[in-house]
């Protein structure tokens, strides 16, 4: 049985935490980041790690940073044998990374060394990368760089958005997770340095990335859709309003007559889906939310507009 400290802040690192808090090892803390104004009201909410480790319960401290000994005087009091980092949102000083005997595992959202970085499962999708997965690795004080003990892939669906890839991940990693600590526990574990070749990073997404170009493909902006899903949701505006794109896929088979359209023209509703021409081929929208409006399929939102010359953008 291992003394491990937890280092997680959003919904990410919660089937990890509750993956060690079922175990045989004893959680002795948990590092997460301090409350954030959240909603309309901007009151101070608990991150997701913090609400879940009160229910647990476990001590929790919410350092701004861990530059300085105070900041770091948590942690040395738990005397972790092993800090699990997941999704935390803070770099680890050489001074954190050196202090639990076992050191430091972080469960990272790609099979590294691509998407090293902040957005590896949107950037994933964005690309158009047919799988992703999970890695477990040492961690150093580079940016997702230390070695590595454990990785799985995940083919990555043709309709799989962000979301759907998150929440798969993350209990992916979890299960690999536990299979590493065993690993350690038994000194069977062999870390291994990440290939020179594949480097890529993942840029934290930006809200102007969801902005749809009606002139680029189907396939990219259907790509683009399910990357910007949970969030920022990709969108377009009709009639100078803003209109947010929640599903969609690029259709297969052509429409007669459809690549003589200008991008954004929306052709009408076929099979259930809004089919609107892009710069090659046809977006076929199945969802889509008027702005201060609910979610609506397709249908319904062909029921309250006037389709016919509709153009998007």
């Amino acid at each position: 049985m291992l003394r491990i400290a937890f280092a997680g802040t959003p919904a990410f690192a919660l089937p990890a935490l509750d993956a060690l808090a079922a175990s045989k090892h004893r959680l002795v803390g948990v590092l997460t980041q301090p409350d954030r104004p959240a909603g309309r009201g901007r009151e101070l909410r608990a991150s997701p790690v913090k609400q879940r480790a009160l229910q647990l319960p476990l001590p929790v401290a919410q350092p701004e940073q861990l530059a300085d000994d105070a900041a770091r005087a948590p942690l040395r009091e738990w005397q972790p044998e092993l800090l699990v980092v997941v999704a935390y949102g803070l770099i680890l000083p050489r001074a954190v990374l050196e202090l639990p005997r076992l050191g430091c595992l972080n469960i990272h959202a790609s099979l590294l060394p691509r998407w090293r970085g902040a957005a590896p499962i949107q950037r994933a999708i964005l690309a158009g990368d047919r799988e992703s997965g999970v890695t477990i690795m040492q961690m150093d004080v580079g940016l997702d760089t230390g070695p590595m003990l454990a990785q799985r892939a995940l083919p990555i669906g043709e309709r799989m958005t962000s979301a759907g890839l998150h929440d798969t991940l993350a209990q992916l990693g979890a299960a690999l997770l536990l299979e590493v600590i065993a690993g350690l526990e038994a000194g069977t574990a062999r870390p291994r340095a990440q290939p020179a070749e594949g480097v890529s990073y993942a840029h934290k997404l930006e809200k102007r990335e969801a902005l749809i170009d009606w002139s680029a493909s189907a396939a990219h902006i259907a790509r683009q859709v399910r990357g910007c899903n949970p969030w920022p949701i990709a969108e377009t505006a009709i009639a100078g309003a803003q209109l947010r794109i929640w599903q969609a896929d690029a259709l297969a088979t052509p429409v007669e007559g459809s690549a003589a359209l200008p991008p954004g023209t929306v052709l009408g509703l076929h099979g259930g889906q809004l089919l609107v021409a892009c710069g090659d081929g046809l977006l076929a929208i199945s969802q889509l939310q008027s702005a201060g409006r609910r979610v609506l399929s397709a249908a319904e939102f062909a029921h309250g507009h006037a389709l016919d010359g509709l153009r998007l953008g």
